[in-house]
Order: structure tokens, then sequence, then C-alpha cells
């Protein structure tokens, strides 16, 4: 019962993950706001869509040829979603888990710095969120 696609480059599809989740993720856990609430006010759907524009620049700046339309095709794909929906790292970062933080956002910035290429949003994010990160993380208790 299950289907499995096939994807011609998997680098396209690994990137076109990352836009959608990056910005889901992000927005999501700093608003703290359902997908529902976040696409209902003009300025969070904007975040969204900044993120996924700066997720964008990186993916050509490391010669990744995501499609022109995809910001607009996931912001259709958003409109999809259940209104309540929320993301795993949104949920973390509530509950004050380890989260994905470094994956996500943090992954952004990290390239952002490595190919010259502004990421504000992600980096605000990324700032926004790390003091939860790094408190979360401080109460583990490891091997």
């Amino acid at each position: 019962g299950m289907e499995a696609l096939h994807a011609p480059d998997i680098t396209v599809a690994l990137w076109e993950k990352f836009l959608f989740i990056n910005a889901m993720s992000g927005v999501g856990s700093v608003t703290r706001a359902t997908i529902g609430e976040i696409r209902a006010v003009p300025e969070t759907r904007e975040l969204l869509r900044q993120v996924m524009q700066e997720t964008f620049g990186l993916s050509r700046a490391r010669g990744v040829a995501l499609a022109e339309d995809v910001v607009e095709r996931t912001l259709a794909f958003y409109e999809t979603l259940p209104p309540e929906g929320t993301s795993s790292m949104q949920r973390d970062i509530v509950d004050g888990r380890p989260s994905e933080l470094e994956a996500l956002n943090g992954a952004a910035v990290r390239f952002g710095r490595c190919l010259g290429v502004s990421v504000p949003v992600n980096q605000a994010i990324y700032a926004s969120l790390l003091p939860a990160e790094r408190k979360s993380r401080a109460g583990m208790s490891g091997p």
C-alpha cells in the first residue's frame, strides 16, 4: 500500500524538501503558530516566502537547479496542509526538547556564510531559537 516516487535528480529533491521544511519549521518555531495561523497572517506568510527565497538562493549558489517556480509551488502546497499542522522542530522547541535547528535554519546560516549568500531571515530565526536549543541540550544526559 505504499507509493514510492523516483526522483530524476536526488539533489533537487533534497533541496526542495529542505526549502519546504526549513521555512515551516523555522517560522512555526519562532511564531509558535500553526500553519493555518501562519497562512492567515500576511506578515508571517511573507516570512515563509522569505525563508524559501533565501533557501532558493543557497541552492543556486551550490549549483542545484531548482525550478524557478519552486517557492510559489511550495506556498501553494502549504495551502493544502491541515490548518492545525505544526512541524516536529516546532513541537520540540515548544516542549523544551532538542530539535533540528542546527540541521535546518542553522545549516542555512552556515551555507550562507560559506557561499557568501545573505540569509538574514534564517539568521534571525536561528538566533532567536538558539537560546532554547542550547538550554534543551544542556539538560541532556549523555553516554
